[in-house]
């Protein structure tokens, strides 16, 4: 088959010309998922990536670079995702548009960089826009579209888009060959190969940059040393004579021994890393043979969502154990896919690409190693189903030259997928513009699903439906009992109602569960100030900015128990510690300000206090404490 098969009738066809067919294929990505640089942030992970992050919302600074190389903050270590976030901070402020937008013009880049990748490889033009589109437009990618915590998605498919062109011109640079061997009087080994050209190296070299960026961004990327293997088979046609000679094989897996050791290098910090940051689940919680029931029901469940997105949900709590029916069906289905790949590979090698590209990518998160409390997640499809796009494709248009299938039908059928996919995106779009409607739209779609109705409980939480968040938080803790973030969030919300005792056992109860956590400390810190415990108030407030001394409330709380107990100048080198993390706060202004003028320094009182009017002009004690001092407001 060859690339104008799948060309729609018309000799001077615009639209036939790949400069043209990858703009378009931009163009409809960033139509398609506009409304999500209109979403707000979610309080699910984006306060730890963006939001409460003072590294981040200070921007690309000397010290926020050396922290984003060697922190191993929200479990993970990805430097340039980091990077990518203090950029936003820094060009377009705190809001949540400018990092949404780039979120969506790394999505576009993708979509083109994909096309460009399949038609180099290739020379199939329709068929790889078709691939890019079904990428751009497939409603699973819009978790990591939709979501700023999800950069690393996008950024690390970026970079490893790039890594893949950079390794096909490489290959194409040798002749489609490997390297290697002795040279004969014909300038190639025995095996048949060719020497790499130097610009076939710098190509190598450059595929191995990339790649080691992508890794910075996620580690997830680990297992693109096997696409790569995958592609020398095909479409690349590396191995002579079509098949797996051992010898040849070989010699291509020992030609990537630099992605190998990255890939290897990025699974030893990973595993440091989450382990260390708790977010590892261990055998004791979820067996092995648990872990490989939910793995094989993951693929299959990952395939069905591939091809009916109904239901999708942020979040898919892991049942510990699935019904022993859908295990057998969804180990027979694994199975049989793979030995159907293998058994049609020589013919449609497309087909064993495919599934293996999907099967392989997916090792990494699919939850033989679990990290977090999901038994699959949406946004881990972003690179893995790119297999399966193209062995669906690539096996349609040679069904459709066999079938001899009317091109109008074609086009017919390829339009309407498409237009079902930009549909279904944009109406689940419309569930991540806040927090709240997407944890309403997860529980109506997920069962015993105890973080949604924390996160739930906690939007609600701030806007003083504090009836409605206490019985989010309550169906929480029957699902969980032993869930920490709820019962803080219990006791926030006590405290917010004045119920102090109740407050305090909940607070006592998240702290046996997680006792290194700085915001219970700190608000158990000022529920007992309340009831005049100054001193266990000050033990939990100084524990709090010893455990996160990132913690503007921490260190704001604590200034607050010693200005209470007269430690004035501790108090305001705490409280200035708190304005440098959230400059943005009025209330830590004007505690500044209150302590100041006890040490006597009222002109700086002042100049604080006008800072706090700035950012709540309609404050009437700031205005107050000005007036009481003689100091003009704000003009």
């Amino acid at each position: 088959m060859t690339s104008e098969n799948f060309k729609p009738a018309g000799k001077t066809n615009v639209f036939a010309r790949p400069d043209v067919l990858c703009l378009l294929l931009a163009v409809v990505t960033l139509a398609v998922y506009w409304p999500a640089v209109h979403c707000d942030f979610l309080n699910l992970d984006d306060t730890y990536y963006f939001t409460a992050n003072h590294h981040v919302q200070t921007g690309l600074k000397p010290a926020n670079i050396v922290w984003a190389f060697t922190t191993r903050y929200a479990s993970n270590w990805h430097p340039l995702t980091w990077l990518s976030l203090m950029l936003d901070a820094t060009l377009f402020g705190r809001g949540p548009f400018g990092p949404h937008l780039t979120n969506l013009l790394l999505h576009a880049a993708n979509t083109a960089l994909l096309f460009r990748l399949l038609r180099r490889l290739t020379a199939a033009t329709w068929r790889s826009a078709v691939v890019a589109a079904l990428f751009a437009l497939h409603p699973l990618h819009v978790e990591s579209v939709a979501w700023v915590a999800e950069r690393k998605d996008v950024l690390s498919t970026f970079f490893g888009l790039l890594s893949l062109w950079a390794y096909a011109c490489y290959a194409q640079g040798t002749g489609n060959r490997e390297p290697g061997g002795k040279t004969s009087n014909s300038n190639k080994s025995r095996a048949g190969i060719q020497h790499p050209t130097s610009n076939a190296q710098w190509c190598y070299w450059s595929a191995v940059f990339f790649f080691a960026l992508g890794l910075m961004s996620k580690p997830m990327l680990v297992t693109l040393p096997l696409v790569m293997l995958l592609l020398d088979w095909w479409p690349l046609n590396r191995v002579a004579g079509g098949g797996w000679r051992v010898a040849r094989a070989l010699r291509l897996v020992l030609e990537k021994w630099p992605f190998l050791v990255l890939s290897a290098a990025s699974c030893v910090v990973a595993f440091i890393v989450q382990q260390k940051g708790g977010s590892m689940v261990s055998l004791v919680k979820i067996s092995l043979a648990g872990r490989m029931e939910n793995a094989f029901v993951s693929y299959a469940r990952y395939l069905g969502k591939t091809f009916w997105p109904v239901n999708l949900a942020v979040l898919y709590p892991h049942p510990i154990h699935w019904d022993a029916g859908l295990i057998v069906f969804s180990l027979l289905l694994v199975i049989g896919f793979s030995v159907t790949a293998v058994w049609f590979g020589r013919k449609h090698p497309y087909v064993t690409v495919g599934w293996f590209w999907f099967v392989g990518t997916l090792v990494p998160v699919i939850g033989l190693v679990q990290v977090g409390i999901q038994s699959m997640a949406d946004r881990y499809t972003y690179l893995p189903l790119i297999g399966v796009f193209m062995a669906v494709v690539w096996g349609f248009e040679e069904a459709r030259v066999k079938r001899r299938l009317p091109k109008s039908l074609v086009l017919f059928l390829v339009g309407m997928a498409l237009l079902a996919g930009a549909l279904v995106t944009r109406s689940q779009l419309s569930y991540w513009r806040d927090s709240e409607t997407l944890f309403r739209h997860t529980l109506a779609v997920t069962e015993n699903n105890y973080l949604a109705y924390n996160n739930l409980g906690t939007c609600l939480s701030e806007k003083g439906q504090l009836a409605e968040a206490m019985d989010c938080f309550q169906k929480s803790l029957r699902i969980k009992p032993d869930n920490a973030d709820a019962l803080c969030n219990m006791g926030n919300a006590m405290t917010r109602s004045g119920h102090w005792n109740e407050a305090v056992d909940y607070y006592h109860r998240a702290l046996k569960i997680a006792p290194d956590q700085a915001d219970v400390l700190s608000n158990l810190g000022m529920v007992l100030v309340n009831q005049k415990q100054y001193a266990e108030a000050m033990a939990n407030c100084e524990k709090a900015v010893q455990v996160n001394p990132d913690s503007p409330s921490a260190h704001n709380n604590l200034a607050t128990v010693l200005f209470i107990e007269r430690r004035f100048d501790e108090a305001a080198r705490h409280y200035r510690e708190a304005l440098r993390l959230q400059p943005d706060n009025p209330q830590i202004y004007s505690n500044l300000g209150d302590t100041l003028l006890q040490l006597g320094q009222t002109a700086e009182a002042v100049e604080l206090y006008q800072a706090a009017l700035r950012l709540k002009s309609d404050d009437p004690k700031i205005k107050a404490r000005l007036q009481s001092l003689g100091a003009p407001g704000l003009n």
